[in-house]
């Protein structure tokens, strides 16, 4: 058979079944065969990952040859692997594979079909094989049959590598090729690695070879084909505030910018499930159906019902869904150039307006920071409000150095009529532990006078440290909390609070001011002796 010739040609000589592209049903039906996944009374399908629950970003590896060693971003996120240390671990997974059962799965990123990459990923289990078919784009039959493959994924949860022969870090790693167009994963279930590799790919190809800008963001469109673009880091409400029953959605994670679209890479979404409920997240619950796969959850006792809210495994629990689970999701997902681009913060600390309105180097330089923060109890021996600054807002799947996607962003915003905001998601009236969390209903409300240009007439202030200007009025939100420092109590603590994170910030942009021109530098947070 022809699928069993293409696997020969990558190394695999099957020695057990080879299952090819099969359906949803067919997926969950091996799972629960294998014991490997329950089905919750809505229909989903709830798998375990096993020992990770997340990325492990110290074991991903890019293979440093004549490709790459000039154009990679080496250092902290991109770790180099030698080609002959490639060949030998690729030829062990290989062999491993062709020992085990395995799923394949023809499908492609990139919803622009220009810019279309065909990958071909191999699976060890069936509900691996249904992520791949939720979250990538799927070929029609007629392209199936004259389907051939320009990337491979090899995804081998169950290869441990050895570090002193395979020469990585430990047990699990996943690595880029991107001479050889694959990406070998191994020794983690967790499935994000796949969706991240396939991202990190395409955040080389399409801005190092294609002039296209990729980014880490979600994306709507409104009734009048206007395009929102969210970018925003794990937890700040990207997936959240962009799924609108009034716009349709594009997709909510990885989206690409030419000269005339934003258009998705995925064909679904994975969205994080913490704290879920049908009254904050009515669309994301009501996605989470039959063929929907779930990640790390936990139940009710006695019960096939989630417990949303339970976070015993990990906090980062996830739905994998197809797109079009969505109700209104935009077909095909592509959009115009955006109208409004909002950055989207978590800020524990409490000092940042729930929105703002940045000028163009403003809206760089806060593009180059991606500033959010983690709280007390989300991750061990975390006590108190931390910064955490992601390069783009998504660091850790840049191939290339953060100033080439800047510079991209930064000729986009000039060349067109775009207004960009900082939405904070986080606390007002003090940091976390004493203030409070910014109600979403007012998140919303501030999001929809933006995109029904309520805001166009009304006052602006500026903050004194930040420099941003926020509204005095917006409708549906108390106007005293669009000023964060009237919701403190204790004034003087809001200023050390705000004079802390400047500083935090000032630290972190040290490394891209030989790259900032003066408009750059002029969007950063001003120290005066007055807010001391």
């Amino acid at each position: 058979m022809e699928y069993l010739e293409s696997l020969r040609n990558i190394g695999i000589i099957p020695k057990k079944e080879v299952y090819y592209n099969l359906s949803v049903s067919q997926l969950i039906s091996q799972t629960l065969k294998k014991g490997q996944g329950i089905i919750t009374d809505s229909g989903a399908l709830a798998c375990d990952t096993g020992e990770f629950t997340g990325r492990s970003p110290k074991d991903k590896y890019i293979v440093m040859d004549d490709t790459t060693k000039d154009s990679i971003w080496w250092g902290e996120v991109n770790h180099p692997f030698l080609p002959d240390d490639f060949e030998r671990l690729y030829d062990h997974v290989i062999n491993h594979l062709s020992e085990r059962e395995i799923y394949v799965r023809d499908a492609y990123a990139c919803a622009k079909p220009e810019y279309r990459l065909k990958i071909k990923v191999i699976t060890e289990t069936a509900w691996a094989n249904l992520f791949v078919n939720n979250l990538f784009l799927k070929p029609a039959d007629k392209e199936l049959e004259i389907f051939e493959h320009e990337w491979l994924i090899l995804n081998a949860p169950d290869f441990k590598a050895d570090p002193e022969i395979h020469k990585t870090r430990q047990h699990n790693f996943t690595i880029i090729n991107f001479t050889k167009k694959i990406i070998l994963i191994g020794g983690s279930g967790y499935t994000g690695e796949i969706k991240k590799g396939v991202f990190t790919v395409l955040n080389y190809i399409l801005p190092f070879e294609q002039n296209v800008l990729s980014m880490h963001c979600s994306a709507n469109i409104g009734s009048n084909g206007d395009t929102a673009v969210f970018f925003g880091l794990s937890g700040t409400g990207k997936t959240t505030l962009s799924a609108d029953p009034l716009r349709k959605l594009i997709g909510d994670d990885e989206h690409g910018w030419d000269h005339e679209s934003v258009f998705n890479f995925e064909g679904g979404c994975y969205a994080k499930c913490v704290n879920l409920s049908k009254e904050k997240e009515p669309q994301i619950f009501s996605a989470i159906r039959s063929g929907t796969l779930l990640e790390n959850v936990r139940f009710f006792d006695g019960t096939d019902t989630v417990d949303y809210d339970n976070i015993s495994v990990t906090e980062n629990t996830r739905a994998a869904y197809p797109i079009d689970f969505i109700d209104n999701a935009a077909h095909p997902s592509i959009g115009e150039i955006p109208k409004n681009i909002f950055f989207l913060t978590c800020d524990a600390f409490g000092v940042l307006p729930p929105i703002s309105k940045l000028s163009v180097g403003q809206a760089m330089y806060h593009f180059i920071s991606g500033y959010t923060a983690k709280v007390a109890g989300t991750e061990a021996g975390i006590t108190e409000p931390q910064t955490t600054f992601s390069a783009c807002f998504g660091k850790p799947f840049l191939p290339l150095h953060p100033t080439q996607y800047a510079e991209l962003l930064g000729k986009k915003l000039k060349q067109n009529d775009i207004k960009v905001w900082l939405i904070n998601t986080g606390w007002s009236g003090g940091a976390y532990g004493i203030g409070e969390r910014i109600k979403l209903s007012y998140t919303r409300a501030m999001i929809s006078a933006v995109l029904e240009n309520k805001l166009e007439n009304v006052d602006f202030e500026h903050d004194a440290v930040f420099g941003l200007q926020f509204p005095l009025e917006c409708d549906d939100v108390p106007s005293e909390i669009l000023n964060p420092k009237n919701t403190w109590d204790d004034k003087s603590s809001y200023d050390e609070s705000a004079l802390y994170l400047a500083e935090q910030f000032q630290q972190n942009f040290k490394s891209f001011e030989s790259f900032a021109d003066e408009e750059i530098l002029s969007g950063g947070p001003v120290i005066r002796d007055n807010v001391k």
